[in-house]
């Protein structure tokens, strides 16, 4: 069977306009798929260049199929489930920072380079003081993007026309900005001066975005069986779900310039992507945190699993539509879309999302991701939202042993024992308090304000509500009390 290559693919070569660093699977399997439907459809007409930011790994794979490769998408389309396979063509090269220093630098001086999208992990957008501008090449992503970035003024001897537009994507929050901060200290730092400082502000422009894609990545365990379909062998083939979303907030306006919308592509330029990255938290995410320990203790054990058992599903809808979304800003029917679409992806058939997997921190989870929900909730009718009131007892519920071992806290369902994994004063506070009688647990829960960030038993029916909730679950087991209130 022949590998994927270009004269397989009969690669268009385009005009060199974006570097990427980060050579993995999310960026592959979203940024690059969406700039390779924006060159098919004539509104980009831009090639991407692949940059390895870090020392371990090689790029022997990408070289060798000339950095074609294939996205395969598997989700629920329409009430359907299909799988929608692409040939991503618009990869033109891979290049090693590290073993291909002076290549990686000479991107810098390619006049139609317009673009630096970035996944770096969310540790790799730091301030690092020990950093070295001489080092070659730097030792942090920031250091290295100043250093590619001075190169670049002054190749074009400070042309404001040869700026650059950063699109980060690393998960944290206003990503674009951070990077900037990053960025400037290090011009301070290493004295590049004035006039590339002026430059980098004025000429470049440093977006903060938001992505919402699952990628599940490489298909290791079904490999030979993926060719077979493909008729081709891909072993940098990436696979991921069907929805997506990129909004990308911006100081000056580049929506010309990357017109991805008009390619029909979901992508939303904003002068504020706080209230999408809300609906994101508290929707998508704030599901999945209240219901999964409930499910789990119902005997479930993946998300799709929790979809297709009514209580649980019922009592999911019921927290996303009564309860969080009369507390988002965003217009109703938009919140109720992307609602629609969050359970259509929980229910995706190709995707075991373990709910185990997504127990981890759930105390820090709850925080985040639903306590603005009920104190929004109560803010707004005076009253408590019994559901994600709930969630707080099936956390607890859930969280309930006295053995740490390993690093994990020991619970135990249906006589089976599972690893509760979090933080170590979590979980020694769970094996502390969880045996006390349930007024007493709860209390000391909901006051922990290293926990929460505030005294929770100032809610007004909280501790009562969530010490309630307790009690019945103990009492006749998490479903019977679930029912209770879905």
């Amino acid at each position: 069977m022949d590998i994927l290559n270009k004269a397989k693919t009969g690669k268009k070569e385009r005009p060199i306009k974006v570097v990427q660093f980060g050579e993995g699977n999310f960026l592959r399997g979203f940024v690059d798929y969406m700039i390779d439907i924006a060159n098919e459809q004539g509104k980009f007409d831009g090639d991407i260049v692949l940059i390895k930011p870090i020392e371990f790994g090689n790029l022997d794979m990408f070289h060798k199929q000339d950095c074609q490769y294939t996205v395969s998408l598997r989700g629920n389309v329409n009430g359907e489930a299909k799988i929608i396979n692409r040939i991503v063509t618009s990869v033109a090269d891979a290049v090693d920072t590290y073993n291909e220093y002076d290549k990686y630098m000479g991107l810098a001086e390619i006049d139609t380079l317009r673009f630096v999208v970035s996944n770096t992990t969310e540790a790799g957008i730091v301030y690092d003081d020990t950093d070295k501008f001489e080092l070659e090449p730097p030792k942090t992503f920031p250091g290295k993007l100043t250093k590619f970035l001075y190169h670049r003024f002054e190749t074009f001897k400070g042309d404001m026309s040869k700026g650059l537009v950063m699109l980060p994507v690393e998960l944290i929050d206003d990503n674009g900005i951070m990077l900037k901060k990053c960025v400037m200290q290090l011009i301070e730092l290493w004295g590049l001066g004035d006039e590339f400082k002026k430059w980098v502000d004025e000429a470049c422009v440093f977006t903060s975005t938001l992505v919402d894609r699952i990628i599940t990545g490489y298909p290791r365990a079904t490999e030979q069986e993926e060719w077979e379909k493909l008729g081709y062998e891909d072993h940098i083939m990436v696979t991921g779900e069907p929805f997506a979303l990129w909004v990308i907030e911006s100081a000056k306006d580049i929506s010309k310039e990357f017109p991805l919308p008009d390619a029909g592509l979901p992508v939303i330029f904003t002068d504020n992507q706080k209230p999408y990255k809300q609906r994101k938290v508290r929707i998508l995410n704030g599901a999945h945190t209240s219901f999964v320990l409930a499910s789990y203790l119902c005997g479930n054990d993946i998300v799709r699993q929790s979809m297709q058992d009514d209580d649980i599903r019922n009592f999911m809808l019921k927290t996303i539509y009564d309860e969080v979304i009369p507390t988002l800003s965003l217009p109703e029917e938009e919140l109720k879309q992307f609602a629609g679409e969050v359970v259509n992806r929980f229910n995706n058939p190709y995707v075991d999302h373990a709910l185990l997997a997504i127990s981890l921190n759930s105390v820090s989870k709850w925080r985040a991701r639903c306590m603005p929900s009920l104190l929004g909730y109560v803010e707004k009718t005076g009253k408590l939202p019994a559901h994600l009131t709930f969630s707080i007892a099936a956390l607890m519920a859930f969280y309930t042993g006295t053995e740490i071992r390993d690093k994990a806290l020991i619970g135990h369902r249906d006589g089976q024992e599972y690893n509760i994994m979090d933080d170590k004063a979590v979980l020694e506070f769970f094996a502390a308090n969880c045996e006390k009688d349930t007024q007493t647990f709860v209390t000391s829960f909901l006051g922990n304000e290293d926990f929460f960030g505030q005294d929770l038993n100032k809610v007004p029916g909280l501790t009562d509500a969530v010490t309630a909730y307790l009690d019945d679950i103990k009492a006749n087991g998490m479903r019977a009390a679930l029912c209770k209130i879905s």
